[in-house]
């Protein structure tokens, strides 16, 4: 599922927030090395290529802008997190953390990370998606490149060929997933894995329909389960879907295997190698005509740690991001890697430049944050949602046993009801 940079939005890992406030704190007292003044550390998740290579020319660009040489350092994604948490513990962090969108709460509840605005990046020109995903508890840390989220990809020459529109509500989604399942093909390949793939893909059915994370035994929340259960049940989705991740919609999908999948744009590289298949976009389908489409933002945000040791160097860094994080460069990087930029007008270029993906578009400026309301304590969410999915479509538990024994989880690990 990690085709890298664009990333996948979802990241396998479980990292508690007191153990990074421990190690981030220690940024505050350790014993820091001595430092190039004129050399900056960039630490990312771009290990493949071309992606490295095309992030060292942004880089280099932009350190020639400010006067410096920087290094870029980057670690498989998985393995980012823990690397930085042992830097902090030495006070060797680097001048700039490109951070998973739902780590940055740990690091910003932790004191680890300097507000962008103290180091003059304004907010007033953001966008309400943009803001919110760079920020914890109102603070604005981190300024994204590009974004994702997930859109209702679907056989163009299958639907068009069976007299089918795209659907756009839920009522149409069942219709049209029941008309395409024929043989071997179903109508709708989804991920609905325990693990952050099904979670991230559960999102826009639970918060479309009002849902919440933090009321998962409420009507509203039940429901949106109770939903995607019944594709299952009525044949349209696979009930191997417990065990797919969302590169494995994607292969069915490619096989033919599918005619509709829930999926992002990260999938565009392996979409790409597959000419024979003439698929389109449109945005997850909502409850009922009107309502609007509420799917999970996704992607990696520039941040700036705490440099107790020099904080001049702060501002160089916040230059650093800003530059890499301009309207053009939004444009440019998005148009390379299949993301979706935030800046309204680099969004606009971006549907003339990559119309096929243009949806996204619409998505991500409806999307919000997993962690926008439960912060830090998001994995606790995310694991009882999963464990919900796959109990209630194994048919362990009904959607509303499932979901009740998932707020009970929920509040047995966090206190209480947010």
């Amino acid at each position: 599922m990690h085709p890298h940079h664009p990333p996948p939005p979802p990241r396998h890992r479980r990292v508690r927030a007191a153990a990074c406030s421990a190690a981030m704190a220690l940024t505050l007292v350790g014993c820091a090395a001595e430092r190039d003044p004129n050399v900056y550390t960039i630490m990312n998740s771009g290990t493949d290529e071309p992606y490295h290579s095309w992030d060292q020319e942004v880089m280099d660009a932009c350190g020639d802008r400010a006067g410096v040489e920087v290094h870029q350092l980057s670690v498989p994604a998985d393995q980012l997190v823990p690397k930085a948490l042992r830097m902090a513990s030495s006070d060797s962090l680097p001048d700039v953390i490109s951070l998973d969108g739902s780590d940055l709460p740990q690091f910003a509840e932790a004191g680890g990370l300097v507000p962008l605005e103290r180091l003059g990046l304004p907010t007033d020109g953001l966008t309400e998606s943009a803001l919110a995903f760079g920020s914890y508890e109102g603070v604005y840390y981190g300024a994204a490149r590009s974004v994702n989220s997930i859109g209702l990809f679907y056989d163009a020459d299958l639907l068009a060929r069976e007299g089918i529109e795209p659907p756009a509500t839920w009522e149409e989604l069942r219709t049209a997933a029941a008309a395409l399942t024929e043989g071997d093909r179903y109508g709708l390949a989804i991920s609905a894995l325990a693990t952050e793939d099904g979670v991230y893909q559960f999102l826009p059915w639970l918060w479309s329909n009002g849902g919440d994370e933090r009321e998962l035994d409420s009507p509203a929340s039940v429901e949106a389960l109770e939903y995607v259960v019944s594709l299952v049940e009525e044949g349209s989705v696979s009930p191997s879907v417990v065990n797919w991740t969302q590169a494995d919609a994607n292969d069915q999908f490619i096989a033919g295997n599918a005619a509709m999948m829930v999926n992002g744009p990260w999938q565009m590289p392996v979409l790409r190698e597959h000419p024979e298949r003439a698929w389109a976009v449109a945005e997850i389908p909502v409850p009922a005509e009107g309502d609007t489409s509420v799917a999970p933002i996704g992607g990696e945000a520039y941040t700036v740690p705490v440099n107790a040791a020099d904080p001049g160097r702060e501002q160089v860094a916040a230059e650093l991001v800003a530059c890499l994080t301009t309207p053009e460069a939004q444009l440019d990087w998005s148009t390379k890697g299949s993301n979706v930029p935030l800046d309204p007008w680099a969004a606009e270029r971006y549907r003339d430049e990559v119309p096929e993906l243009s949806p996204f578009v619409d998505q991500v400026s409806t999307a919000r944050s997993r962690t926008e309301h439960v912060g830090t304590e998001w994995n606790t969410y995310s694991q009882a949602i999963g464990t919900a999915l796959q109990a209630a479509l194994t048919g362990r538990a009904s959607p509303q046993d499932a979901m009740e024994r998932a707020q009970e989880q929920v509040e047995s690990q966090t206190g209480g009801r947010p």
